[in-house]
């Protein structure tokens, strides 16, 4: 071991750089459960880098897994690039993040225990419950946008990266190069992701038109249910939330560090 870095305000994920048999540094990414991650998502992260090497999507490459004391870890190639938020973001930004999720959408698949169905992004977290139980606050639009929300399902059968917004997108000039942070992947509606993302270009302050026309040109189908999937991304949001760009993604490591920009 040369050298630890952890790359979540203090824990983990954590960066490593080990020398390898013939004595060069090489970096990769370790993964084990932390206060934020538990076992679960270790599991759902091993198993979604795994259908993302079979099916060639632009994801770190699982290097293997192990139980060390009880406790599952995983281990996974650095990809370079930056996940920082640009100082100006241009329409083909857009346009290639959207086009970047449809290459994911395009992999069918059948819900599993460590690739659970998913209704809405960032599955950990459901803030329009934690409204309707009275846990966080909540305004007349709020209450009246989920009750039209429960009361329509699409359903979809696809796989989902389930967090898509910059800090999960590795990014060289205007090419998305991997996408990272598979914690919360699962299979679902494309819309779990495409809604997310088009409000995280809105928060950014870009056009969600333009992640939709990405995905659309990428996919070649026009995206359905696009208004509904918008409020459930939406609806899963804190009532009240700091600022667009309030938490940036760390800045990347300069060239020839062999860093990874990662925000989990």
């Amino acid at each position: 071991m040369v050298g630890v870095r952890a790359l979540h305000a203090g824990a983990g994920p954590w960066l490593l750089r080990v020398r390898s048999s013939s004595g060069r540094p090489v970096e990769v990414v370790l993964r084990a459960p932390t206060p934020r991650i538990d076992a679960d998502m270790i599991a759902t992260n091993v198993a979604a880098l795994e259908v993302a090497l079979r099916h060639a999507l632009p994801a770190p490459r699982l290097l293997g897994t192990s139980v060390v004391a009880g406790v599952p870890v995983s281990v996974e190639t650095v990809v370079p690039g930056a996940s920082v938020w640009p100082e100006r973001v241009g329409a083909d930004w857009f346009r290639a993040a959207g086009a970047a999720i449809a290459r994911v959408h395009r992999v069918s698949l059948a819900p599993s225990d460590p690739l659970p169905l998913r209704a809405r992004p960032i599955a950990v977290d459901d803030f329009a419950l934690d409204r309707r139980l009275g846990r966080m606050a909540t305004t007349p639009l709020l209450a009246r946008a989920d009750a039209l929300v429960q009361g329509f399902a699409p359903s979809g059968s696809v796989f989902v990266h389930g967090d898509v917004w910059p800090g999960n997108m590795l990014w060289s000039d205007e090419s998305c190069q991997a996408l990272i942070d598979w914690k919360t992947a699962g299979v679902g509606h494309p819309g779990v992701d495409l809604g997310e993302l088009r409000k995280q270009a809105f928060f950014a302050g870009g056009s969600p038109l333009l992640v939709l026309e990405g995905w659309e040109r990428a996919s070649g189908s026009r995206a359905s249910d696009v208004a509904y999937w918008d409020a459930v991304a939406a609806l899963n949001t804190p009532t009240e939330s700091d600022p667009p760009g309030a938490h940036q993604p760390p800045r990347p490591v300069p060239p020839g560090r062999g860093g990874q920009a990662v925000a989990i």
